[in-house]
Order: C-alpha cells, then sequence, then structure tokens
C-alpha cells in the first residue's frame, strides 16, 4: 500500500524547475590580493583548492539583498511571477538577522502578502534540504509554485586571520521556483542525512545561546574531505537507486563546490567524467548553500544544461549534513 501511494504520487504530480537565477556582488577578491591579508599565495591556495578568486559582499549588502536579486532573475527567466508564489524558502547559514527569517524579507520585497516564509540552516547542505521539503509541499497539493533560494555572505563570519578557512569562501546566492507538474521531468528522488557526531569538524564558534556572539567558521579539513567523499557519493548512488538509475544515465554531475580536490575526488569515485561535472569554484569559490544553484543557474545560463538533461546534485555541510537530489532538467 505505501509503495503503491508513493507512486501514484511521482506518477501523478512532479515539481519543476520553471525559473532560475543567480547573483554575485560586483567586488572580487582574487588570491594575490589575499596575500595581503594573510600568509599566503596563488599557488598554494589554488594547488589545494582550485580556487582562484571569490566575490565579497559590501558591508551594506545583506544576503536578503543577494536572495532578492537572484530572485529577481529568477522571475526574469519564467513565467511565474511573485503573485503565483505559495511560499517562500531561504536556505543560509549567514542570515540578517538572529530572526525574523532572511526569506521574510524577500517575502515582503516582492509583496506576497501572507505568503509563507522561512529559512532553512543545514549549512552547505541546504539547498538540497530546502529543494526535499518545497518537492513534499507540492507532491501533497500545498502549494503549487514554491521560491527557493541558497544565500550566503560568508565573508562577514570568516576569520580572515586563519588561512585554512579564509581562502576558502565567498558570498552569492542562487534561485530556482519549483513549480507543480504532470510532466515526467523534475525532482525524481532527494535522500538526507546527518550526523551531530561530527560537530567539531565544522561549526561556527559562537552562537546566541552559546556565547552571545556571531563567532567564526572553524573547520578541521582533513575530516571534511575524508567524510565528504564518501558520504557524496554515497547518497548520490542511493538516490539513483530509487529511481531505477544508474550513473551512466547522468548528463552532468553538479557537486557542493566547497574545493576542486571533493569535486574531482568524488566524481572519480562515482565514475562520472570531468567534461559531465559542472565546477564553478574556481571563480566563486565556497558559497555553502548558495553553491549548487549558483553552479546549476551557470551551466544552464552557458548553454551546457539543456532540456530533459538528467541531474545528479549533492552537499555536504556542517552537521555534518549531507544530502543528493536527482533532477531531469
Amino acid at each position: 500500500m505505501e509503495y503503491l501511494f508513493k507512486r501514484k504520487l511521482i506518477i501523478m504530480k512532479t515539481s519543476r524547475i520553471t525559473g532560475i537565477g543567480h547573483y554575485l556582488p560586483d567586488k572580487i577578491l582574487t588570491n594575490d590580493e589575499l596575500t595581503n591579508l594573510v600568509e599566503t599565495s596563488d599557488e598554494w591556495i589554488f594547488s589545494r583548492t582550485g580556487i582562484k578568486q571569490r566575490h565579497i559582499a559590501l558591508k551594506k549588502e545583506l544576503t536578503s539583498d543577494l536572495a532578492i536579486n537572484a530572485a529577481k532573475e529568477a522571475f526574469e527567466n519564467s513565467t511565474i511571477s511573485p503573485g503565483d508564489i505559495d511560499c517562500v524558502i531561504v536556505a543560509t547559514t549567514t542570515p540578517d538577522d538572529t530572526f525574523p527569517s532572511t526569506a521574510t524579507k524577500v517575502q515582503h520585497f516582492f509583496k506576497m502578502k501572507d505568503t509563507p516564509a522561512f529559512d532553512i540552516q543545514a549549512v552547505c547542505s541546504g539547498f538540497i534540504y530546502s529543494l526535499q521539503v518545497a518537492d513534499t509541499f507540492l507532491k501533497c497539493g500545498n502549494a503549487k509554485n514554491i521560491l527557493v533560494i541558497g544565500a550566503e555572505t560568508l565573508s562577514k563570519i570568516v576569520d580572515w586571520e586563519d588561512r585554512r578557512t579564509c581562502v576558502l569562501f565567498g558570498d552569492g546566492a542562487g534561485a530556482v521556483i519549483i513549480s507543480a507538474s504532470k510532466e515526467s521531468r523534475g525532482i525524481l528522488a532527494t535522500k538526507l542525512y546527518s550526523d551531530g557526531s561530527w560537530h567539531d569538524s565544522l561549526f561556527s564558534d559562537g552562537g546566541p545561546s552559546f556565547n552571545q556572539k556571531v563567532g567564526k567558521i572553524r573547520m578541521n579539513g582533513q575530516d571534511i574531505f575524508k567524510q565528504a567523499v564518501n558520504k557524496l557519493s554515497e547518497s548520490t548512488s542511493k538516490a539513483l537507486d530509487e529511481c531505477n538509475l544508474s550513473v551512466k544515465d547522468i548528463d552532468w554531475f553538479i557537486p557542493h563546490q566547497a574545493n576542486q580536490r571533493i569535486i574531482s575526488s568524488t566524481a572519480k569515485k562515482l565514475g562520472i567524467s570531468e567534461d559531465k561535472t559542472i565546477s564553478t569554484v574556481k571563480f566563486h569559490a565556497n558559497t555553502s548553500a548558495a553553491s549548487i544553484p549558483l553552479a546549476l543557474s551557470s551551466a544552464i545560463k552557458d548553454g551546457k544544461i539543456k532540456e530533459n538533461h538528467l541531474i545528479a546534485m549533492c552537499a555536504i555541510g556542517g552537521g555534518l549534513t549531507w544530502g543528493s537530489c536527482i533532477l531531469k532538467f
């Protein structure tokens, strides 16, 4: 009975992308410019991370500003208007305020009166988590169109004296409009996981309850690398299995843009070739919850991803949290 119920939901209604956009702050900080802040070099950073530059929000630019600009482009690329949106979800680790949510600022800007809006905090996995929430709402008939945004201003919680972390992160936002559809394409499967025992491997050393401070990013890079490659490949394989698909069916692989080593190692473990792997980390660095929608939007804009292409996306972040999504575009 359970199997038939799930099967009916998937066949009768899918959730597909009907609009997409992204936004990057104008200010760019290159590796060479970072040498003025910490003891490092372009060669040291690029050889270890694959990063050449990152976009940095100005002091007056808020996470909500980036989210709104990404959403504007998504609406420009869609037949859906703000008045058609039934829910707003923003994945972010760097909200404007402790409360209320950044999503309510987006909702207010677009004059979506009484439309529910909330944030999801799953760090770098936040966009994948948000996709599953949106997909569930749509398939259950609780909404017809949902605006999902991944937006971050990580430069504001980076310790600019710690060369192990400050070289890794950047700011940006990506937005998608997800709509209920009777077409066979759309979100085919999502798999979500977490394991709180890895808390100390990637965390912020501040919080309202903990010490009443925002805190800075702290990370054990070796722990994260080992866990990332295994967990990203395993969750992607499980998501494919749920769709009765294999790695050979994938047209494009979009992993979280943590660093090039993790991207390449995960693709290699899955058996996905480099020419099928989308990587924007060289120019965007790690933008946490924004990294996958940024990479997806960029690849669509560049003409790589086309209608009916099968895409595998996966992410891992602090918590640890991780997950995967299989999408037919």
